[in-house]
């Protein structure tokens, strides 16, 4: 008895909104043919898809971050060639993106840009040419 009663009423709402203009529509989805699907199939096995697809390299290494990390604990002093050819004598107390803080015996420290060192190396080593 009160199904009748929501049914009728549901009934009754579909109605009025069809009187309004509102259709419920149903959506229809094709069904895919045992061909269709099959042939999907075959072209997946065919090819992989990431077989082409190279991972790309890490953005940073941080090998620089180790390199300096190691000096800096074992207090090795190390030479800085800058770009112009002068060498600069030191330890190295701290690194960050930009710079090297070079602390030298019986001279100021230094701050010296990144780009503006050609190479450096220990202060015990031969340069290779």
């Amino acid at each position: 008895m009160m199904k009748d009663g929501i049914e009728a009423t549901a009934t009754l709402q579909a109605s009025e909104k069809k009187d309004e203009g509102f259709v419920s529509r149903k959506l229809i989805r094709p069904s895919l043919g045992t061909a269709a699907r099959s042939e999907k199939l075959e072209r997946s096995d065919r090819v992989p898809s990431n077989v082409n697809k190279r991972i790309a390299p890490p953005e940073q290494t941080h090998a620089e971050n180790f390199y300096y990390q190691k000096q800096m604990q074992s207090k090795t002093p190390v030479v800085v060639v800058l770009n112009d050819g002068e060498e600069i004598h030191g330890l190295i107390e701290w690194y960050d993106k930009n710079c090297i803080k070079l602390v030298r015996e019986g001279e100021s420290n230094l701050l010296i840009y990144k780009p503006a060192i050609r190479y450096m190396y220990k202060a015990g080593e031969v340069p290779k040419p």
